[in-house]
């Protein structure tokens, strides 16, 4: 089934990963500064609303655009976890936490992911395809967690 360019990858609780990377290049897609805004935080102004500037309005509706992207990918069940959330930035490291784990067990996760890459070698049952299959799972779930392996050694 195709996906529209218009709307959100939809995430309904599984392959985190990979809904992370299509949202990430969806939201840069629209505008950059709005991924800014997921990943850095919101911008928050020092002043009364009735005191904001174009400037500071404008920030304030970035964070209203991520959050309304983030939550149009969302069925009920995930909806409902994030819903009390009030920036996006909030719901990403929300969905980060929930879905991948604490930084403990992104390290244990690495560490295996690690383990699994350097003792990767053909099973005699399996096929080229197979093989490439599930060597490229170990590698897009390293460069998942930011540790892509280097060019060089792939080969």
């Amino acid at each position: 089934m195709a996906q529209s360019i218009d709307k959100p990858p939809f995430f309904d609780g599984t392959h985190y990963a990979h809904w992370k990377t299509k949202m990430k290049f969806f939201i840069k897609s629209r505008d950059y500064k709005l991924w800014d805004i997921v990943e850095d935080g919101p911008f928050v102004p020092q002043r009364s609303k009735a005191e904001w500037s174009a400037d500071d309005r404008k920030k304030m509706e970035l964070n209203c655009k991520a959050l309304h992207i983030l939550f149009c990918a969302f069925g009920p069940s995930i909806y409902e976890k994030m819903s009390s959330c009030e920036s996006a930035n909030e719901v990403w490291d929300k969905l980060e936490v929930t879905y991948e784990g604490t930084d403990e067990v992104k390290e244990t996760k690495i560490g295996l992911l690690t383990l699994e890459y350097e003792n990767f070698k053909m099973d005699p049952e399996e096929n080229i395809e197979k093989m490439f299959d599930r060597f490229s799972t170990i590698t897009n779930g390293l460069k998942g967690y930011g540790e892509a392996i280097p060019e060089e050694k792939l080969v």
